[in-house]
């Protein structure tokens, strides 16, 4: 098995609940959400953004707005919606169910 490809899934299976965690207090556009990430060690590339992104606002958990911007084009600022905030607080609670399982089961001796 490659390690690389296993690590690769587990960060790909966490990337939507921190996305929405990056915007849950602030309005960001992709560039800022991939800042985020990045400073957080969890390597994002503009091609796995989008698209995950897009599954968001379709799924009515974000939503965005144009904001001109003095530097360059308009900016596409992302947002949680109602729906995305109720999904974050189901999401959290399955990750710290999750994080205390796994405690568990690669703590022991």
């Amino acid at each position: 098995m490659n390690i690389e490809n296993t690590k690769q899934q587990m960060r790909k299976g966490i990337l939507e609940f921190c996305i929405l965690s990056v915007l849950k207090d602030q309005d960001l556009y992709a560039s800022e959400i991939l800042e985020h990430l990045k400073q957080a060690k969890l390597l994002v590339v503009e091609g796995t953004l989008y698209p995950l992104l897009t599954r968001l606002k379709n799924a009515e958990l974000l939503q965005y707005r144009w904001e001109e911007s003095t530097g360059g084009p308009p900016r596409k600022y992302f947002t949680l919606t109602e729906e995305g905030v109720a999904f974050l607080e189901e999401l959290k609670l399955t990750w710290n169910e999750l994080q205390h399982a796994i405690n568990t089961v690669t703590n022991k001796s």
